[in-house]
């Protein structure tokens, strides 16, 4: 008994570290990352943890079917701090600010904004944020990463003046032109290309108690959706959730989705669609 087990002992020694084994695992596939699909963010729900000049709440970073790679996390910042010094990078990145007043860095300029106001920084534009305000400031961060992103300009965009390609803005909240509609409003801020994607698009909407924006519906170009103020109902592929300021849904390539001010108050919440290269075809009815 002893020597038939010494015999299968070598002899799976032998199989497991052969040089054809060895190869054949070497050269098998790794297993495909997971895309990141329609998902709901409740604000409630994100972990908080403490940073040295506030805290954060990491939210997602994963690929989509639209970009190679995404990330979404949330900086609050405590007064006078700022969350690292200016810097730039390929990939290209919007902020929405939640609360509290900040000071934005753009290529050497800055300004305030306040909450609502939207931050864009373009492909290696040099930027930075720190709180300005008498209180924590709290915002919501989204990086991108396209095909595109890879062939940015290094000089960054705001040398590079690329016709036709949205630059590093702040659409400031209290600038915003508001628009009546006959659910509520609508303030547009931007619908244009950008140096890494086809187009980008960001509206807020705000919506009368009781109120929907429309039918459910679905559209190839992914979707993030970012609650301001008020309670939104979403349902998504005919799962419904709720979610109140800072939540954050994200809505897939061609999936069916619908939302409702299911509060006692105005509801508004930024849209942002963005369309790639990559962003698929239009699901067959």
């Amino acid at each position: 008994m002893n020597l038939f087990f010494r015999f299968f002992r070598s002899l799976l020694t032998a199989s497991l570290f052969s040089p054809a084994l060895l190869m054949a695992q070497a050269l098998s596939p790794a297993a495909p990352t997971t895309k990141l699909g329609s998902r709901v963010f409740i604000w409630d729900e994100l972990k908080v943890r403490s940073t040295a000049v506030g805290q954060l709440r990491d939210v997602v970073n994963l690929p989509t079917a639209t970009f190679e790679k995404f990330e979404s996390h949330i900086t609050t910042l405590n007064i006078g701090q700022a969350s690292h010094a200016p810097h730039r990078h390929a990939r290209e990145e919007f902020i929405i600010v939640k609360e509290g007043i900040v000071e934005v860095h753009l290529n050497g300029q800055t300004q305030l904004a306040g909450p609502g106001s939207l931050l864009f920084y373009a492909s290696n534009d040099m930027h930075a944020i720190r709180n300005a305000g008498p209180t924590p400031a709290t915002y919501l961060v989204f990086n991108f990463e396209t095909a595109a992103t890879r062939s940015a300009p290094v000089e960054g965009a705001a040398v590079a003046k690329l016709p036709g390609k949205l630059a590093s803005t702040v659409f400031n909240w209290d600038k915003l032109v508001v628009k009546p509609t006959k659910v509520g409003a609508r303030r547009d801020l931007v619908n244009s290309p950008t140096v890494t994607c086809t187009n980008f698009e960001c509206h807020v909407t705000t919506l009368n108690p009781g109120e929907t924006p429309h039918a459910s519906h679905r559209h190839p170009d992914e979707e993030i959706v970012v609650v301001k103020e008020g309670v939104m109902e979403v349902t998504i592929n005919g799962v419904t959730n709720r979610g109140g300021p800072g939540s954050i849904f994200f809505y897939g390539s061609n999936d069916e989705h619908g939302m409702k001010n299911v509060g006692g108050t105005t509801a508004s919440y930024h849209v942002i669609r963005i369309v790639t290269a990559a962003t698929p075809k239009a699901a067959a009815k």
